[in-house]
């Protein structure tokens, strides 16, 4: 049993799926509001397609759906291939892949792996709260340095921390890349908009025991929101705190509204700050991606912030396909439409 004091819905159906894969769906008192439907996961290792712009062909999700509930949250979409929706639903209703060890260690041992670079935190985040109590990523780190085949992690979670030593003693054997994921200096702005995550103080925290620990550790300063991040100060303040920690390198991203995200963050806005409501419909128009002129007055802005705090542009946790730390900054998410109608994943 996985849960002290669980709930478990037997004939629960999770919507979409019927009855295929589903064990359980689990109610506990210490996630109140939250659903867990834990699956047998036919399948660990998610393939990118080719036509992709992402650096890394494999990835590996051990969640769907995350409590982390961001505002602006990029893969709210992907629940919607669960005929769940990408609100509440998807930081309410999250599928557990309980089988995603014993099933990973299968697919790393087949005689065709060759030994890819993994990225784990490209979809929801695997150091979510849940993972204190499923306990996935330690079996998922051992087989992948046990099947000598890299891996980088993109996380909020500072659970990441339990782990540090068991991916120090990785990263003797295979390439291991580690990511930070801090957009918002301002804890306010922080709690509001990402209020299932750990405060700036505690990411930057994790960030100093990542390199005390011996490992890399890039940031993602994604996304940087017009009108509410974006501000020189701002910018300038979470660089330095950034450099001070330790980051090995920074990408910094604006924000991208896809799909179903788009309304949802509107509606935030209207609630929080609805002053700005107008200039960001005004911004984004009926597309997803800010004006390449709100890009290039971004990268303007933090080339000289980064020089000022001695940081390195790119974040220095992703691996290439090869396991090599490619040039340059990569994206959380897609560069182009195109590119992101090839990026739904596969889910088990």
């Amino acid at each position: 049993m996985r849960w002290d004091d669980q709930r478990g819905d037997e004939d629960a159906a999770l919507p979409g799926l019927g009855l295929r894969g589903l064990v359980r769906s689990v109610r506990t008192p210490e996630f109140a509001g939250i659903t867990f439907h834990e699956v047998l996961a036919r399948s660990a290792l998610n393939k990118v397609p080719e036509a992709s712009s992402m650096p890394f062909r494999w990835t590996v999700n051990p969640f769907r759906g995350c409590t982390h509930a961001c505002a602006y949250c990029f893969a709210r979409p992907t629940h919607e291939y669960l005929d769940l929706d990408a609100g509440r639903d998807f930081e309410t209703q999250v599928v557990v892949k309980t089988n995603v060890v014993e099933v990973l260690r299968a697919e790393l041992s087949r005689r065709t792996w060759g030994r890819q670079a993994v990225a784990l935190g490209t979809n929801t985040d695997p150091y979510q709260r849940a993972e204190g109590r499923y306990a996935f990523m330690p079996g998922i780190i051992e087989a992948l340095a046990d099947a000598r085949t890299p891996l980088s992690i993109l996380t909020k979670g500072t659970l990441l921390r339990r782990d540090l030593a068991l991916l120090a003693s990785a990263a003797e054997r295979v390439p291991v890349g580690i990511g930070v994921s801090l957009a918002i200096g301002d804890e306010g702005l922080q709690q509001a908009m990402e209020p299932g995550t750990p405060t700036p103080r505690a990411r930057l925290d994790l960030i100093r025991a990542v390199r005390d620990a011996g490992l890399p550790c890039g940031v993602m300063v994604a996304p940087v929101m017009p009108w509410l991040t974006d501000g020189r100060d701002e910018l300038d303040s979470l660089l330095g705190q950034l450099a001070e920690a330790g980051a090995t390198g920074v990408t910094i991203l604006p924000l991208h509204l896809r799909g179903p995200v788009k309304p949802l963050f509107y509606a935030w806005l209207a609630e929080h700050r609805p002053e700005i409501v107008t200039r960001y419909r005004s911004l984004y128009g009926s597309g997803a991606y800010a004006p390449r002129e709100y890009a290039r007055w971004l990268d303007q802005r933090v080339r000289p912030l980064l020089t000022r705090h001695g940081l390195t542009p790119g974040g220095g946790h992703r691996l290439d396909a090869e396991g090599s730390y490619p040039e340059g900054s990569m994206p959380v998410a897609p560069e182009s439409p195109a590119a992101a109608s090839v990026l739904q994943p596969a889910l088990f």
